[in-house]
């Protein structure tokens, strides 16, 4: 599931950096732009969703945001780089309604198979031009042996990464100049390491930093837009499709549940995360948990957890959940019906941790959801789901750590050094595990951001990298 770094390259003839190509021109007074390049979503062995959004500019305004351009979009793609034998989806109007945000299901596809992708976009259809080359391999599924590698990454902070100490940073600053103006250095980073495709565990943006917190519709937008801006994302995510979970930050604010009136409300939210990124076919209403068979080996689960959880402050029972019923019995059921050989679970907050003692908002927490997280645990070994591992975000350290029952989790840290910090070791007074019972085999030795590689072959391959591409621990099974 490899795309060769040619065929990546070929795909990234715009918004380069100095010394590898050349940015757009400034735009005129009746330009379109796609200053955010292009996303593609939910890769399955048959389907794919594609986004683009229709830009005024391709550079910040002078308020730090990307204006939105109305026009009119669709999307070119075929299973040759020459587009000899391409098909177009309908055109879709670019509106202010949905941020400009033109997305696309494309449905049909062959499994294991390379596709290739453009924008067509303008004003309108008869000035209609070509925007950049974008690819996306299918899924193997669960008819195929095929080799996967992919990522996962969480936490990206802008004001953090962006205005060092006077943005709230916590670990060590060490953006330059250029990664200013080009975005994370993980990103690059992760692209030269040819992933099949990314795994954002939440906290993609930040609406509560405290130098500017977005309350309002047009202020969360923006949050979104500065991110996406970035040319190492627009490169990146030109060439790898992802998949993407919500978290505290990108929800409300900081451990935000359902309970409060404080803006923005849940359901603004919940539908802004549906809006910005390509998670499910424009107007669909359908749950935002959902599990992909990658290979035949490997079958990975994406849980949701902020829209349907208790109150944090609730005391931890059986009642208590972060999952709800409903998703829970969905989880259980489709864990229970998997053949894979490699099951992993992609969670936006840790389920073992340690944390520390004082959170509240997840499963690893004392006074938190423990209860159906070891509810969880008990069930997996009563009904012997074995080769099961978690992968979370939420914490800004990286770690390996193995839960009394044994189930293995690793934390794929925060995607910016300004953003990471040193974590809780089990047995520590200021942890949720102060009687040691969680056996830790790796944790950040200094605060670094970085990223968790993932490959299932003959053997199951866990990797975290700091920001910058170096390997800090590997483990296999």
């Amino acid at each position: 599931m490899t795309i060769s770094r040619r065929s990546v390259l070929k795909c990234l003839p715009l918004l380069a950096w100095p010394g590898r190509g050349v940015f757009a021109a400034e735009p005129g007074p009746q330009s379109v732009f796609l200053g955010q390049g292009s996303l593609c979503g939910e890769v399955t062995d048959s389907s794919a969703l594609l986004q683009t959004r229709l830009t005024a500019a391709t550079q910040l305004d002078a308020d730090g945001d990307l204006p939105g351009a109305a026009g009119v979009a669709c999307f070119e793609w075929s299973s040759r780089e020459d587009f000899r034998d391409a098909r177009r989806t309908r055109f879709l109007p670019a509106t202010d309604r949905d941020d400009f945000i033109v997305r696309a299901e494309l449905t049909g596809l062959k499994p294991d198979t390379a596709y290739h992708y453009r924008v067509v976009y303008g004003r309108i259809e008869s000035a209609a031009q070509l925007g950049p080359h974008g690819s996306f391999r299918t899924l193997s599924g669960r008819e195929h042996d095929t080799p996967a590698r992919f990522i996962v990454g969480s936490c990206m902070n802008y004001n953090k990464f962006m205005h060092g100490r006077a943005g709230r940073a916590g670990g060590p600053l060490t953006a330059t100049a250029m990664d200013k103006r080009l975005g994370y250095p993980a990103f690059e980073a992760m692209l030269q390491l040819r992933p099949d495709f990314f795994v954002g565990t939440g906290d993609i943006v930040y609406y509560d930093n405290p130098m500017r917190v977005a309350k309002t519709i047009p202020q969360l937008r923006k949050c979104w837009h500065e991110q996406f801006r970035f040319p190492r994302l627009i490169e990146f995510f030109r060439a790898v499709p992802a998949y993407w979970s919500k978290d505290d930050h990108d929800f409300r604010y900081n451990e935000s549940d359902n309970t409060t009136e404080a803006l923005p409300l849940p359901k603004t939210g919940i539908d802004m995360f549906r809006e910005q990124l390509p998670i499910l076919a424009a107007g669909s209403g359908k749950p935002t948990y959902r599990t992909h068979r990658v290979s035949r080996k490997l079958q990975i689960w994406l849980t949701e957890n902020r829209d349907y959880r208790s109150p944090n402050a609730m005391a931890d029972s059986p009642q208590k959940s972060i999952w709800g019923a409903e998703q829970r019995e969905w989880l259980k059921a489709t864990l229970k019906a998997s053949d894979a050989r490699w099951k992993i679970l992609i969670s936006p907050t840790p389920m073992v941790g340690p944390d520390d003692r004082q959170k509240v908002d997840n499963h690893a927490d004392i006074r938190g959801f423990r209860h159906e997280a070891d509810a969880f645990f008990a069930w997996l070994q009563e009904n012997r789901i074995g080769n099961l591992t978690v992968v979370c975000g939420d914490r800004h350290w990286q770690y390996h750590s193995i839960h009394p029952s044994g189930v293995e989790e690793f934390g794929c840290g925060a995607l910016n050094d300004e953003n990471a910090r040193l974590g809780v070791a089990p047995g520590a007074k200021n942890s949720s595990d102060p009687e040691g019972r969680i056996k830790q085999h790796y944790t950040s030795p200094t605060p670094n951001g970085g990223f968790l590689q993932i490959t299932a072959d003959t053997r199951l391959t866990l990797e975290h990298f700091d920001s910058r591409g170096k390997s800090l621990y590997r483990t296999s099974r």
